[in-house]
Order: C-alpha cells, then structure tokens, then sequence
C-alpha cells in the first residue's frame, strides 16, 4: 500500500504505572503484537515502525482518519484487560492512557526510527559490561571498536519484538506493518533499501551516538524542524483545537461495505450478485481490499459482510489480490479506479 505523506504522522508510546513491567514473558509480546495488527484494521491506522521494551513501548505511525486517540485508547485497554486477567490483577496498568508528539514529515520519522530501533541496547537484560556497558547507558557517547559494533548489531538481529529485523532485511515483516514508506528514505533503489537501513544503525553506532532526533524527544510537542515546533505549540494554544487534525486537509468519512460494492460494480460493469465468488473473478477480493482500508472493519467483519468468509479466507483473498495486480494491468486498472471512486488513498505495493 501506498500512504499519502500529507497524512499526519505521530511518534506514540506508553509506559508501565510507576515503570512496572508490562511485558512479563513472550505470550504477552505476542499479544502485543497481535493486538497491533488488529488496531491496524480496525482503525485503519498506519503502523510503520515498533518495538516493545519490559516496561513499555514506541510506535511510529500515521492516520489518515484522524483516530489516533480512538485507536490508542482501543489497543491499551485490550492489552490491559488481557494483562490483568492473565496475571491475576487489578488496577490501572499504564501510567498514563499513551504519549504521544505530532512528526513533520517521514524525513523525520526515518530517523526517528533509529531511536525506536536501538531501544533493545538500553533494557537491563541486554546491558553490556564494562566500560561498553557504561557507554550504552551513557547515550552509546563511547565510540566502539568494531567488535563492540558487531556484538550490538547482533543483538539487535536478534531482538524479536521490534521492526528491526525486518527494516534490516533480518526477518519477513508482518502484514501489518508499512515499511515502505521508511525504506525508501534509506534508498531509492529498492533492492539496496535494507542493506542501505542496516548501514545507517551501523554508522550511528560508530559515531559512539544517536540521531539528533534525540533532541526533540527530550521535552517538546512535537518532533521536526523550529518552524514545525512553533506551528504545533501555536496551533496547541488554541482553545478547544485537536492537535491530531489541525493543519491537515479534510479527512474523508469511513464508507460502508455497500458503498464498496457500488464502486466495485461500477467499474465492473455488473451487478454484485453476478460476479461475487465467480471462479477466477477478482471482484470480490476487490471489495474485500478496499473494505479493509475504507471501513474500518476487522477482516472477520469484512468476511461476514461478504458472504460468511473466515478471516483466513478474506486474509488470503487480500494477499493473492495484492500479487495479482503486480501482473495484471487490466486488474490494476479496475482496483485504482475503485480507488479513486472511493478516495481510498493506498495501494498496493
């Protein structure tokens, strides 16, 4: 998918109460991260990057729905819910319901994306000893030798629960997550984007230090450029003015599945009930596709709506859409003037 960079951008991230430990062992970072593909659908929400610390976590993302709030408020109370059912408690389980600071622009986010990548070098269990382990704690302001360089970047391959891996071309990235976008901000040859990425983390770590998009993490409204500061602070002294819309065009309204079917039928020339489950005919995976970006429905709601498809079903349908339209013109025709009808402002990659 592709995702329109006037869309705002956000750096969110939420924190345990009194840093209590929200992520006790690996069944919860998986429910974590399953919980992060359903906000993805449900809110239509843009994730493009992530890691999950002990104690809390960072997101880079976008949303073209202006929802941030709603979708956030969703993921934390799911989370917290099955946190104290699984473990037996009670009580609030963030110190607060989540952070978060508008990004001027992907050029920002990029490096953005380094500070939320290196956080694994940063949590006890992977403290180093020594002299380099003072290094780390201290901001990584040591500048390593090449084998203190090589154990980091091993630990970070390593760590499961961040988009690392798969930014660095580690791992396959999950469906959810839009790396994209990132990735050509780390080169315009696509084959070279991970390598190209991989070589950034490299480079910092060698400088002993970080991106300077530190800086503005430390305090502020907002991360970007004194210009962009500046707007966000005067926008936010504003009475009654929401932060996550102000400045941005006007986001369109979510349609409704029968909305989808309209525009499918026209660009298709026929009626739903002609060509809906006809072998071979990629109308339905067509609906299904653009159903998940415009509805804000889960791909079990998009299944029932369609027909009584299981998730599995419409999440294979989307997928073998997606690689079609890659070689099929005709097909790539119809969905981007569906698109268009619609004014769903991705597609796929």
């Amino acid at each position: 998918m592709r995702v329109n960079i006037a869309d705002g951008w956000y750096h969110v991230y939420a924190r345990g109460l009194d840093r209590m430990v929200i992520f006790l062992d690996d069944r919860d970072r998986e429910h974590m991260l399953a919980l992060l593909g359903e906000v993805v659908q449900r809110y239509r929400i843009v994730l493009h990057a992530y890691v999950l610390m002990d104690n809390h976590y960072h997101l880079i993302v976008q949303t073209p729905d202006a929802n941030l709030s709603r979708g956030m408020q969703w993921l934390n109370l799911s989370y917290a819910a099955w946190f104290n059912t699984r473990h037996h408690r009670k009580g609030p389980v963030y110190q607060r319901p989540f952070g978060s600071k508008p990004i001027e622009n992907s050029a920002w986010a990029y490096e953005l994306s380094t500070y939320v990548h290196l956080n694994p070098l940063r949590i006890r269990r992977f403290k180093l000893s020594g002299p380099e382990g003072e290094a780390v704690r201290k901001g990584l302001s040591r500048p390593p030798d090449k084998e203190q360089i090589g154990r980091r970047l091993e630990k970070l391959r390593k760590y499961r629960w961040s988009s690392y891996p798969a930014y660095a071309g580690y791992r396959r990235p999950p469906d959810w997550l839009y790396s994209a976008e990132l990735h050509r901000r780390a080169s315009r040859e696509k084959k070279a984007q991970r390598q190209a990425y991989r070589s950034h983390v490299q480079a910092l770590l060698k400088q002993g230090g970080e991106a300077h998009v530190i800086e503005k993490l430390r305090g502020g409204l907002a991360i970007g450029e004194a210009g962009f500061l500046e707007r966000v602070k005067a926008l936010g002294a504003k009475a009654g003015l929401n932060r996550e819309t102000s400045g941005k065009r006007a986001i369109r309204a979510r349609v409704e599945v029968a909305e989808v079917i309209a525009a499918v039928e026209r660009v298709k020339g026929e009626k739903w009930s002609d060509f809906a489950g006809r072998h071979g005919d990629p109308g339905t995976a067509m609906v299904m596709w653009l159903a998940r970006r415009c509805t804000g429905l889960t791909l079990s709601e998009i299944g029932r709506e369609v027909g009584g498809k299981d998730y599995a079903a419409v999440h294979m349908s989307i997928k073998r859409l997606a690689a079609r339209v890659r070689e099929d013109r005709p097909t790539r025709k119809l969905l981007k003037h569906a698109s268009q009808l619609l004014n769903v402002e991705m597609s796929p990659q």
